[in-house]
């Protein structure tokens, strides 16, 4: 069989590939040194920069999506199906069911204890949800700047759900809402909880004087066993009786959490701790890489949904931090203004950068214990913005 040389070069990368494409190789490789040799986050970074290498190959179209052929009665004739990239995103994200496993291992992971034992530091999580309805009426009037740059109110809800910092929530809500938006708001809020070293110490260090970041904190009470047992289950039936469509995130949290709390199926917890969060992990990784493909992410309207994400977390970090300021004028026990940073959801890396930056003043002040409290609220309470969106614009 006679083939050409130029028939075999057409089929090649070399011959295919487009500068758009060459842009986001790069940028993939970026995010790549960032994971590794920064080690931001390199559990989210590592897989989210490889997809998006994968799915910017030319040719190979690894990440494209299953086509579904009907005919007029709407009955199935054929399924194309996509890359494996593409369908792993179709199963995992657009069905809504990694959030919510992402979200069981999350409760199995974490101690609620610092946020029962100063249940004050909830309003911290609270008021980081700010940054959520503050950009959600920016992307409204964005419209008014440019008619490309419009978006309808459930597409800037799913934006504003950026600023909670959470991944899952994200995705979950935008998947009920705004489908069409799914993949350039996965991108933004995994990167932006990726990158919480780097945005937030700013933030903290403005507003804030060097006299409120060397506040030393009262040591947290001990917090009973029972007291852990009974809360997943408190706040569940609360969730139901007042917001029941964010029961399947806040019960999946719930659920991981009195499973580790009861401590009479350790082989549940650990599984959703480690082999469950870890395989979807890697799986949701390289979904949400897999929309890093030029022809999908650089676009005007999916370059102002990043700026918009980046502007709902810096707001919801300084709305923590300045109500921290504003508690300790009526409070005698002062807060450190610092933790307020780690209302925000991203579970533990901003109650990490809050302990880092207070050490940086004080070497003896140890504040992740306490940052815990508001962070782990800000993953309630981000949940609890989603459904109270759902609930208002879902139906």
């Amino acid at each position: 069989m006679d083939i050409s040389f130029v028939k075999i070069l057409a089929t090649t990368g070399f011959a295919n590939i487009t500068l758009p494409q060459i842009i986001m190789i790069v940028v993939c490789l970026v995010i790549l040194w960032l994971g590794i040799a920064k080690q931001f986050e390199p559990l989210l970074l590592i897989p989210i920069g490889f997809g998006g290498l994968l799915s910017n190959i030319p040719v190979a179209d690894i990440a494209s999506l299953s086509v579904v052929m009907s005919n007029a009665d709407g009955i199935v004739q054929t399924i194309k199906y996509g890359g494996f990239l593409g369908q792993i995103y179709t199963m995992g994200i657009e069905s809504g069911i990694f959030p919510l496993l992402i979200f069981m291992g999350v409760g199995a992971m974490t101690d609620f204890g610092p946020l029962i034992a100063n249940p004050r530091t909830a309003l911290l999580g609270a008021a980081a949800q700010f940054g959520i309805f503050f950009t959600i009426f920016g992307a409204l009037m964005l419209g008014n700047i440019h008619p490309d740059l419009s978006f309808s109110l459930k597409e800037a809800a799913s934006i504003g759900i950026i600023g909670g910092a959470d991944g899952p929530t994200a995705i979950f809500l935008t998947s009920k809402l705004a489908p069409n938006l799914l993949g350039a708001i996965a991108v933004a809020a995994y990167s932006y909880m990726a990158l919480v070293p780097i945005i937030q110490p700013p933030i903290m260090r403005f507003l804030t004087t060097e006299k409120e970041r060397k506040i030393v904190m009262e040591q947290l009470r001990h917090v009973s066993k029972r007291e852990k047992i009974l809360f997943p289950l408190a706040v569940l039936l609360l969730c139901i009786v007042f917001i029941p469509d964010a029961t399947p995130l806040i019960g999946m949290l719930m659920f991981g959490n009195l499973v580790k709390e009861c401590a009479v199926a350790d082989r549940l917890s650990k599984t959703m701790q480690n082999e469950l969060i870890n395989i979807v992990t890697i799986l949701l990784g390289l979904a949400v890489g897999s929309k890093l493909a030029a022809d999908k992410f650089l676009q005007f309207k999916t370059v102002a949904i990043v700026i918009l994400g980046l502007l709902a977390f810096c707001v919801g970090t300084a709305s923590g931090v300045l109500l921290a300021k504003f508690m300790n004028l009526f409070s005698k026990r002062k807060i450190n203004p610092l933790i307020g940073s780690a209302g925000v959801s991203a579970v533990p890396m901003a109650a990490r950068v809050s302990n880092k930056v207070g050490q940086e003043y004080d070497g003896s002040n140890y504040l992740l214990m306490h940052a815990m409290g508001p962070n782990v609220a800000g993953v309630i309470g981000s949940a609890v913005v989603a459904g109270i969106l759902l609930s208002l614009l879902g139906k």
